[in-house]
């Protein structure tokens, strides 16, 4: 049935809706939609090839965001503003969240689909990612060798070199809850910050201390976000490994990685490890 014209098609000519701009809309000088909208160029006729590159334009988007939340949520631990940080941890969990629903257009590419275009893109790579490194490396998770592979780019090797040098959002993290009194060791909180972070039993106590206190306590809501954080960081891993597994098996990288068993051997590096292994203490 045609209820008529739309409401939009009814607005006069004078409406400021309708009123033509003096260039650009102030929508896209704002997002820049025009500018993100132009940055697809497929290589091939493969039908699934522009889902393949908006997926993981989306992503890189989505993983400076949650780079930009965690770095807010570090300033802020360091500055012991609790109420902060948990507000900039709890946002870049509706991030990551977005960010494995990203997976979806490109979740259930055949080999014959993926092999359609997969040619095209030669030796990129998305481990060649350079925020997502900076989101490794604000979890602690630091890697010489993959801070060097960006040597040629200048801009981007400094700016993740700076990422690489400074402390991970789970140091600050124990920095906190040692200033509230809790007894995080000395070694681990003197240690070599660029070296990847790796699971301390001393901290395993502090955080059985915390799950074993009161169960409304702050810092037990502090400890469940960062789980919550640190499962979406691995579910979006292992949805990585399943979305490889699915479009291509064991074939080799792109790049000339191991593909498949590199990305399973990254998915099952555990996310502030302490907070998994605490569950059995309490």
């Amino acid at each position: 049935m045609n209820d008529g014209p739309s409401a939009l098609a009814e607005l006069p000519t004078d409406d400021p809706l309708t009123r033509p701009f003096e260039g650009a809309s102030p929508y896209d000088e704002y997002v820049r939609a025009s500018v993100l909208n132009a940055l697809q160029h497929p290589l091939t006729e493969a039908a699934d090839e522009m889902g393949f590159l908006v997926t993981t334009q989306v992503m890189e988007l989505w993983f400076t965001l949650i780079a930009h939340e965690w770095r807010a949520a570090r300033e802020a631990f360091a500055k012991d503003d609790l109420d902060r940080a948990m507000d900039a941890l709890v946002r870049s969990r509706r991030a990551l969240g977005a960010l494995g629903a990203s997976w979806q257009p490109i979740a259930a590419l055949t080999p014959a689909q993926f092999n359609g275009f997969r040619a095209a893109f030669g030796k990129a790579s998305g481990f060649q990612s350079a925020m997502y490194r900076h989101l490794e490396f604000l979890l602690g998770e630091k890697s010489a060798g993959m801070l060097r592979l960006h040597l040629g780019d200048g801009a981007v090797h400094e700016a993740l070199a700076e990422t690489y040098r400074e402390a991970s959002l789970y140091d600050e993290v124990l920095l906190f809850l040692h200033r509230q009194g809790l007894p995080v060791p000395e070694h681990v909180r003197e240690r070599d910050v660029t070296t990847p972070y790796t699971s301390d039993p001393g901290v395993v106590e502090v955080w059985r201390r915390i799950y074993a206190g009161p169960q409304h306590h702050p810092l037990l809501r502090l400890g469940e976000l960062l789980t919550d954080v640190a499962e979406l960081v691995t579910r979006w891993r292992q949805d990585h490994v399943m979305v490889v597994r699915r479009a291509m098996g064991a074939k080799t990288g792109s790049a000339g990685s191991t593909g498949l068993a590199w990305l399973e051997k990254r998915a099952g590096r555990p996310v502030f490890p302490e907070l998994w292994e605490v569950r059995g203490d309490v």
